[in-house]
């Protein structure tokens, strides 16, 4: 285990030990709420509709922050764009120990998800930049595995501080504790301004010409038909099928199978601590086995996660669909960021990133607000049926249209239109 652990830290730069410090403080306050928004939510009266509308409308505001984020990202450096992203979020958290109803929260809400704006187009690249080809999916994989503790320590002590002394001291906490990760941010953002390393420095100009250059470049690679095409379509549908179903997994264990808070966060941080584990294995084997493997083997065992849902009544039922979740997302997360990463420009990663989240986003939009629908029309299990059709779906379409390992992509042969530099 120790020779493991050594193995793996020889994966980190200093410079992305000290940036996983950073991710690791920032989500761990995200998780402590995370999973229990939706019970926030509902806690100022909102039904299951409108807990659907609230996060659809939430959706709304970041959609094209999403983008500009990572063409900021590209253009300015990794970490002077975290540090901006980082800012909102500390907003976002003040006005969610302040809102006095669902619509006010819904404001914080919309200013905290800012933040990711700026950030995941930054940590996807950056953590690319850190790597080799050869080792890019044990790099993903090694620094998922960390992220992957604040799923395991964020959701119970989100869970006891709510349970024990209510939502608004829950939030206060994870505010002060996100209020720290954004101090080191903005530490490391101006570190790199003076250091001027290639690591936090992208060679292009901020301005509409790039920013145009960019997206051509992206859209040309999108509408090739090749990898980042039906890696992108697939993962738009997964991304609609389990936003329907995800905002109501705590109401669903909740008010139908009665679970309780502290219950509820100790499912979610089974799923962490078994994606933990399995990642380092998960990245080997797309490094190993090829990304096509991964993937779809991946999508699979979320298929019958979803599966064993739909008939769970009992906390021991819903902690192996964590498991069965935290296995297959181990096995595809890696898989699916080295393959992305390989296939498109290093000058565009950034903007690459935002155009498949702000797209994403864009395709899921209604679906909080469709999972309230079903849930309504059709009972409580009918939003979880989504997640099931579409990961065995995926699983079988992924291993027929994606390369095999060894095989090059013919849409990958050809250059992307070239970015404008400096």
């Amino acid at each position: 285990m120790l020779q493991r652990l050594k193995s793996t830290m020889r994966l980190f730069t200093p410079a992305l030990l000290m940036f996983l410090v950073g991710m690791v403080l920032a989500n761990i306050a995200g998780s402590m709420n995370g999973t229990l928004m939706p019970l926030y939510v509902q806690s100022f009266g909102a039904d299951p509709k409108q807990i659907g509308l609230f996060f659809t409308i939430a959706s709304i505001a970041p959609l094209a922050l999403q983008l500009l984020g990572g063409f900021v990202s590209d253009s300015i450096g990794r970490m002077r764009a975290v540090a901006i992203g980082s800012i909102a979020g500390s907003i976002g958290y003040t006005l969610y120990v302040m809102a006095p109803s669902w619509t006010w929260l819904l404001v914080g809400h919309a200013v905290a998800s800012l933040a990711r704006c700026f950030v995941a187009p930054s940590f996807q690249a950056f953590v690319a930049e850190q790597s080799t080809e050869e080792t890019r999916a044990r790099v993903f994989a090694a620094v998922e595995s960390v992220y992957a503790v604040v799923g395991i320590v964020g959701p119970p002590i989100g869970g006891f501080l709510s349970q024990r002394y209510g939502f608004r001291t829950m939030f206060a906490t994870a505010g002060a504790l996100y209020l720290t990760a954004t101090c080191l941010r903005i530490y490391m953002a101006a570190r790199s301004r003076r250091v001027g390393s290639a690591t936090y420095h992208a060679p292009q100009r901020m301005t509409l010409a790039a920013l145009k250059a960019n997206l051509s470049s992206m859209v040309a690679i999108l509408l090739a038909g090749g990898v980042v095409t039906w890696l992108f379509l697939s993962d738009g549908a997964s991304d609609i099928a389990f936003t329907v179903a995800n905002h109501f997994d705590p109401v669903y264990q909740s008010n139908v199978i009665g679970l309780s808070t502290i219950t509820i966060t100790w499912v979610s941080a089974t799923f962490s601590i078994v994606r933990m584990v399995v990642l380092p294995l998960g990245g080997w084997f797309a490094d190993k086995a090829g990304e096509r493997a991964g993937i779809c083997l991946g999508h699979l065992l979320c298929a019958m996660g979803a599966a064993v849902f739909l008939v769970g009544t009992q906390f021991i039922h819903f902690a192996i669909v964590s498991v069965l979740y935290g296995v297959g997302s181990a096995l595809f997360s890696p898989a699916y960021d080295s393959l992305i990463s390989k296939a498109v420009p290093s000058k565009i990663r950034g903007t690459a990133f935002g155009l498949v989240s702000t797209s994403l986003g864009i395709m899921s939009l209604p679906a909080p607000y469709l999972g309230g629908l079903l849930w309504n029309s059709f009972g409580p299990r009918a939003p979880f049926l989504l997640p099931l059709l579409s990961s065995a779906g995926m699983a079988l379409l992924l291993w027929i249209k994606l390369p095999a390992r060894g095989r090059r992509d013919p849409a990958a042969a050809a250059e992307a239109p070239a970015v404008v530099e400096a």
